[in-house]
């Protein structure tokens, strides 16, 4: 099930799972997810749904950043930036978490579509990319302003 350019995102992915391999041998055997350990390769921004989209399509525009994993739990209506371990715990923002050393996401195969409540937006390709945080605290600043003028209050 694994292709070739996805058998380096399993690989890279895995290695933040406690047991590799067993982890490798869960996704193969159809787990819709397992747990992995952050701090250790990467960190998560998780943002609330609307902020995440909008942010992830900020990003897209801008052809020049190197783009990390997006994760998106729809359950939950939040989305998650994989950056840099350790980076900082300090982010603003309403609704933003840093989700880093001692704490697990779980993750679906990077090869599989969507249809449960996690899906990859931007799946893992390998290499080890990963959002730069400074970009991504622009990013989110510009994302969060859009939104507060599109919802704007109306006074009548």
């Amino acid at each position: 099930m694994q292709r070739a350019m996805g058998k380096q995102a399993v690989e890279w992915l895995a290695a933040a799972a406690a047991d590799p391999r067993w982890c490798k041998r869960q996704w193969d055997r159809g787990a819709d997810a397992v747990l992995l350990e952050a701090g250790r390769l990467w960190d998560v921004l998780s943002v609330p749904e609307q902020l995440g989209l909008s942010t992830l399509d900020l990003l897209g525009r801008a052809r020049r950043i190197a783009r990390g994993p997006v994760l998106m739990n729809s359950g939950a209506r939040r989305v998650g930036f994989f950056v840099p371990p350790a980076v900082s715990t300090e982010w603003a923002g309403a609704g933003v978490r840093h989700v880093g050393r001692g704490a697990w996401v779980a993750a679906p195969p990077p090869y599989q579509a969507g249809g449960w409540r996690l899906e990859w937006l931007m799946p893992p390709d390998g290499t080890g990319a990963l959002y730069d945080p400074d970009v991504m605290r622009l990013a989110l600043r510009e994302a969060g302003g859009a939104l507060t003028a599109t919802v704007g209050v109306s006074r009548s």
